[in-house]
C-alpha cells in the first residue's frame, strides 16, 4: 500500500501547477506568442502594412512594461485571485474583440492591454505556484508551470496555419476561446491554492556584496535576454514567410518548432541544473540561444532554421525558468517575489525598448536580418553578464520587522 502511494502523483501539487501553468500559457504563450504568425496573414489580408503590424507586434512588449512595474503591488493589494482573475478575461477579450478588421488605434489598445494582463499573470501567477509548494517540490513544480509558455506557443502554432484556411476572424475567436479555457482551469485552480505562509512576506533578506552584485547582473542579462529574442519572437514568421519567400505555411511549420522547443525547453534545462547547478546552466542556456539566434545569419537551409527555431524555442522558457531558480538561490525564498518582479519589471523595458527600437528601423530599412545581427550581440552581452556573475549562493537571512 505505501508502496503503490508513492507511485500516485502528490494530487496537492496539481493546483498549484495548474494555476502558474495557465498562468504563464495566457500570460505570454498566447497574449503575446499567438500573435506571431498572425502577422503575415494581416499584411496578406490587408488588415494593416507590414510596418504597423510590426508595431501592434510591440504594443504588446509594450504593455508587458506597464503591467510588470505594478503587478506586484497590485496584488499585494486587492489579492493574487481577483487580480489574475480580471488579466485572464482581459487576455480573453483583446482576441475576442480584435475578430474584425478595425482601425489601428483599436488594436492597438488590445495589444497593450494583452501585454499589461499577460505581465500581471507572469509576475503573480509562478510566484504564488512556488511558494504554495515546499522548498522540496520546488524544482518539480517550476518546470511544468513555465511549460505553459511553450504550450500556448505550440497550440497557436499548431491551430493557426488550419484556422487562417477559415479565415483571419475564426482565427482571431479560437485563440479567445483558448484563452477563455486557461481561465477556467486557472482560475479554479487558484481556489484550491493553501494560504501563502505567514513567513512569505514577513521580512526581508540580507546579501553579501558578492551576492547582492551577483544578483544585479542576473537581471542586467535577463534584460538583454528581453532584447536579443525580439527578432524571433516577434518577427522570425514573417521574416521567414516575405522576407525570404517561403510562404505562411512553411514560415508556420518553424513556429510549430518554436513551440516544441518552449515545451521540452523547461524539462531540458531541469535536466542540466541537476548536473552543472543554476549558474553554470543559466550560463550554457545564454550561450546555446546566442548561437541559436545567430544561426539565420549563417544558413537558412531548412536543417539551420530548424534548428534555430527550435533551440530559440527551448531557452525562451528555459531562461525565465533558470533566472527564476538563480534568483531564489541568491536571495531566498521569502524575498524571491519582490526580486522576481524586479527582475520582470527590466525584462519587460528592455523588451518593449527593444521591440519599438526594431520595429521602427524595419520600417526605415525594410528588412529583417541586420534585426538577427542585433539580436545575437545582445545576447552575447548577456552570456558575458551571468558568466561573470558567479558568486557563490549567499544564505540570506531573515530580518524580523520591528513592531511599532
Amino acid at each position: 500500500m505505501p508502496s503503490r502511494q508513492q507511485r500516485i502523483p502528490d494530487r496537492p501539487l496539481l493546483a498549484p501547477i495548474l494555476a502558474g501553468m495557465m498562468a504563464t500559457l495566457a500570460g505570454i504563450g498566447v497574449a503575446r506568442f499567438a500573435y506571431t504568425p498572425l502577422i503575415p496573414a494581416l499584411v496578406q489580408q490587408h488588415w494593416f502594412d507590414a510596418s504597423a503590424a510590426a508595431y501592434l507586434g510591440a504594443a504588446n512588449l509594450l504593455g508587458y512594461l506597464l503591467g510588470a512595474l505594478g503587478a506586484h503591488r497590485v496584488s499585494e493589494r486587492y489579492g493574487a485571485r481577483p487580480i489574475m482573475a480580471v488579466a485572464f478575461v482581459a487576455i480573453t477579450l483583446s482576441f475576442v474583440l480584435c475578430a474584425r478588421p478595425a482601425p489601428f488605434a483599436w488594436f492597438f489598445v488590445w495589444r497593450l492591454v494583452s501585454g499589461v494582463a499577460g505581465a500581471a499573470l507572469v509576475v503573480v501567477g509562478p510566484s504564488i505556484a512556488l511558494t504554495s509548494v515546499s522548498a522540496s517540490r520546488r524544482a518539480v513544480v517550476a518546470p511544468l508551470v513555465f511549460m505553459g509558455i511553450g504550450l500556448g506557443a505550440l497550440l497557436s502554432a499548431l491551430v493557426t496555419p488550419w484556422l487562417l484556411h477559415v479565415g483571419l476572424s475564426a482565427t482571431w475567436l479560437a485563440l479567445g476561446a483558448l484563452c477563455l479555457t486557461a481561465t477556467v482551469i486557472g482560475d479554479r485552480a487558484m481556489a484550491r491554492l493553501p494560504a501563502p505562509p505567514e513567513s512569505a512576506s514577513g521580512g526581508q533578506a540580507t546579501m553579501s556584496t558578492t551576492a547582492r552584485a551577483a544578483v544585479v547582473l542576473v537581471i542586467v542579462a535577463y534584460a538583454l535576454d528581453a532584447a536579443g529574442y525580439v527578432p524571433h519572437t516577434v518577427f522570425w514568421v514573417d521574416y521567414l514567410a516575405r522576407e525570404v519567400g517561403l510562404g505562411i505555411q512553411a514560415a508556420s511549420l518553424q513556429w510549430a518548432l518554436f513551440g516544441v522547443g518552449a515545451v521540452m525547453g523547461p524539462f531540458l534545462v531541469g535536466l542540466m541544473v541537476t548536473r552543472l547547478g543554476w549558474h553554470r546552466s543559466l550560463a550554457t542556456g545564454f550561450t546555446v540561444k546566442t548561437l541559436a539566434v545567430a544561426l539565420p545569419l549563417v544558413t537558412l537551409a531548412l536543417p539551420g532554421r530548424c534548428a534555430s527555431s527550435l533551440l530559440v524555442g527551448a531557452m525562451v522558457p528555459g531562461i525565465v525558468t533558470l533566472t527564476s531558480g538563480r534568483l531564489a538561490e541568491l536571495v531566498g525564498p521569502e524575498s524571491h517575489k519582490r526580486i522576481w518582479g524586479r527582475a520582470t519589471a527590466a525584462f519587460a523595458a528592455a523588451q518593449a525598448f527593444a521591440g519599438y527600437g526594431m520595429s521602427g528601423l524595419y520600417a526605415a530599412i525594410d528588412s529583417y536580418r541586420p534585426l538577427f545581427v542585433i539580436g545575437a550581440v545582445v545576447l552575447l552581452l548577456g552570456t558575458l553578464s551571468v558568466l561573470v556573475s558567479g558568486a557563490p549562493p549567499s544564505a540570506p537571512h531573515r530580518i524580523r520587522r520591528k513592531r511599532s
